[in-house]
């Protein structure tokens, strides 16, 4: 099955998990994993490097 990206707000994105969150874990775990990996990815990616020195 062919991947597909979608853009979320966080707020969105934790709205879509709560959602999940009510279905039977052994349906959901992966999928929940998979999100909170690609979540993560992106967050850390975003983030600021603090300051440089020089």
């Amino acid at each position: 099955m062919p991947d597909i990206q979608l853009r979320l707000t966080l707020d969105e994105l934790n709205l879509v998990l709560e959602g999940i969150g009510g279905l039977p874990f052994a349906r959901v775990f992966a999928l929940v994993g998979k999100i909170q990996a690609q979540a993560g990815e992106q967050l850390n990616a975003q983030a600021p490097t603090g300051p440089k020195e020089g």
